[in-house]
């Protein structure tokens, strides 16, 4: 059983990130076109397509906070980062080390890296957690602040790591020679 506290938690959270994601692609969409197009993963006319991946972003972050249609959009979040995942990890075993995440903003031309694949794949178990069965327990004040708080920390957090790991592994992996 998911407390409510922190199923509201995890929650505003990934709201917080599908709908950052999703606005990054929507300030470039043609950019971020050229970078759905570049992983070569489906035909070379499925770029124009791109703009419905931050749609299905913005439709993931409002269905997670919305109780009855958490489930599915639990379930579409998972999908979708398990896919970006699998996309990252195809082209890095393609030997395509230089190609843009389209995960940055219209400014930030980030590289793929293996952690990024690793990212994903925590993140989309996490938000599978959504998935479990939440208590019925009533929240309190208490449980507000919690989630409020709890957010800001998340995303503190998660930006920090991901900053942290964008600027350090290239250079690890310069070190090793693998890059």
């Amino acid at each position: 059983m998911m407390d409510p506290a922190l199923g509201n938690l995890l929650a505003a959270a990934f709201a917080l990130l599908f709908a950052s994601a999703a606005i990054h692609k929507l300030r470039d969409l043609a950019g971020f076109a050229d970078a759905f197009a570049a992983y070569e993963l489906l035909p070379a006319g499925a770029a124009r397509l791109a703009w419905l991946l931050p749609l299905l972003e913005l439709a993931v972050a409002a269905g997670v906070l919305l109780g009855e249609r958490r489930a599915a959009a639990s379930a579409a979040g998972s999908a979708l980062l398990l896919l970006y995942a699998a996309a990252i990890g195809v082209n890095l075993q393609r030997g395509r080390r230089d190609l843009a995440c389209g995960c940055g903003g219209p400014l930030e031309r980030r590289p793929i890296a293996s952690w990024m694949v690793w990212r994903n794949l925590a993140l989309a178990a996490l938000l599978a957690g959504l998935l479990l069965p939440w208590s019925a327990r009533p929240l309190e004040t208490a449980d507000a602040l919690t989630v409020g708080a709890g957010t800001a920390v998340v995303a503190l957090l998660y930006m920090s790591l991901d900053r942290l790991l964008g600027r350090v592994a290239p250079q690890v992996a310069l070190l090793r020679g693998t890059r």
